[in-house]
């Protein structure tokens, strides 16, 4: 365990109802009890894991700062496994300063950024895949990432992870003694075993894998940035995905000047919607650069949807927008439907077969559950709903540190089938071993969890 104190607000910055602030380490409590005073006026006595209504005085001039809840919690049975103290304040930031000002007075230093969560890890309390799982709660955005997060935060990462590890382990002791003691009689190696373990393991790593980029989509979202040529119904349509009047319609083609960004739902993942100033021969120099800007944001955006005018032919602009996002992963988007279609739907689907075609009417609230839908389909290459019942991985040193285990994994067979000595068998299992070791934190260098933790707010 740590031996300094340290102490942090670990609600966020902003008024409030009520402000934390919480410490841990071995002085936390002997703090408490020289800045509580409890409202009988008595020397207080901390039963761990009960509130204490009371005030929080400084011990200086008898000066009262709040009038406050404390609850002291005794190690191992804390976040941290050790002694945590937690001040429920008034949530003003200015009073819980003071509070924070005076327990650091009193013997605490600030907390590092993550630092609790690092404690909790370094106790352990939890692994690093756990502790990484504490930051997507804390950042989730939808109903789905949360409990992606919460999975990994249960520990079904490392289950698994401990799962393969022991077979490994199994596997390599096997081998390693026929390496030390040849001459004794020992269980022969099966080679087709070793290989069916191998390849069993690899098929799992390969659902990890494949689950990472539709992890990270429902982890981080996508941009997808509405294009199509003036009047076309782009500012409709954003309003009617967002239920609400955030864009300004107007039937003046141009009206939208400047990029506009709204996130919506779409059955758990985050959307980031662009609707982008109309495209076509600038006017003036405010249209210009707000079409400037559209290009920019459409070339970046993860997602298009092509926003075309069904009820008239294509004109040379829709064409140039067309050839634009030719190679961008899009939904078109056929608009006004609620008027006689004289766009050729046939070549729309000729030339672009690869790419749904929707037919809406912004102004009729039609179509617009089908656009989601082909939204959907079109971002989760996979296809199907989220299920809370498969691992899903969703950071990026997970999916570097399998994917350096896979290919250690591949040499072994690729040994096997070679004759390679038991030496090098033996050793690329190791590599793997230490590749798992390294995902769950019990061989991860200092630089690394200083990389992982300062990604927390303080008060973490």
């Amino acid at each position: 365990m740590e031996e300094d104190t340290i102490a942090a607000i670990s609600t966020p910055y902003g008024e409030s109802g009520i402000g934390i602030v919480r410490m841990s380490g071995s002085l936390a409590e002997s703090i408490a009890k020289r800045i509580f005073r409890s409202k009988k006026g008595e020397v207080p006595y901390f039963i761990s894991h009960h509130f204490h209504y009371g005030e929080i005085v400084d011990p200086k001039d008898g000066h009262v700062i709040d009038e406050v809840l404390l609850v002291s919690m005794k190690a191992p049975n804390t976040y941290t496994r050790e002694d945590v103290v937690e001040i429920h304040c008034h949530g003003g930031y200015f009073l819980l300063q003071k509070v924070l000002e005076l327990v650091l007075r009193e013997g605490a230093r600030l907390a590092q950024p993550g630092e609790f969560t690092k404690r909790a890890f370094l106790n352990g309390r939890i692994d690093l895949t756990q502790a990484e799982a504490v930051i997507d709660l804390i950042k989730a955005k939808t109903k789905e990432s949360l409990e992606i997060a919460n999975q990994q935060l249960k520990g079904n990462l490392s289950k698994e992870t401990l799962a393969i590890k022991e077979q490994l382990v199994k596997d390599l002791t096997l081998i390693e003694a026929h390496i030390d003691f040849p001459e004794e009689e020992i269980e022969p190696i099966s080679y087709e075993e070793l290989k069916k373990d191998l390849n069993s393991i690899i098929e799992k790593v390969d659902e990890w894998l494949l689950s990472y980029e539709e992890g990270k989509i429902f982890k981080e979202g996508i941009s997808c940035a509405i294009a199509g040529k003036t009047n076309v119904g782009k500012s409709s349509l954003l309003n009617v995905l967002l239920k609400e009047e955030r864009a300004i319609v107007t039937p003046i083609p141009g009206t939208t000047r400047d990029v506009i960004e709204e996130v919506i739902n779409i059955h758990g993942i985050p959307i980031r919607l662009i609707d982008t100033a109309g495209i076509r021969g600038a006017r003036d120099i405010v249209e210009e650069e707000g079409i400037k800007r559209a290009k920019e944001r459409i070339g970046r955006a993860d997602l298009i949807i092509l926003v075309l005018d069904g009820s008239m032919e294509l004109e040379a602009e829709d064409i140039e927008i067309l050839k634009d996002v030719r190679e961008k992963k899009k939904v078109i988007c056929v608009n006004k439907k609620d008027l006689p279609i004289r766009l050729s739907v046939d070549d729309l689907k000729r030339n672009f077969q690869q790419d749904p075609i929707v037919f809406t009417s912004a102004l009729k609230n039609q179509g617009i559950d089908e656009l989601k839908e082909a939204i959907y389909s079109t971002v989760l290459k996979r296809g199907g709903r989220f299920s809370p019942e498969h691992l899903i991985i969703t950071n990026i040193r997970h999916k570097e540190i399998l994917t350096k285990m896979k290919e250690n994994l591949y040499n072994i067979i690729e040994g096997l089938k070679e004759g390679e000595s038991l030496e090098f068998i033996a050793f690329e299992i190791r590599l793997a071993l230490e590749a798992l070791s390294e995902m769950v934190g019990e061989t991860t260098t200092e630089e690394i969890l200083n990389r992982i933790f300062e990604q927390f707010c303080i008060g973490k």
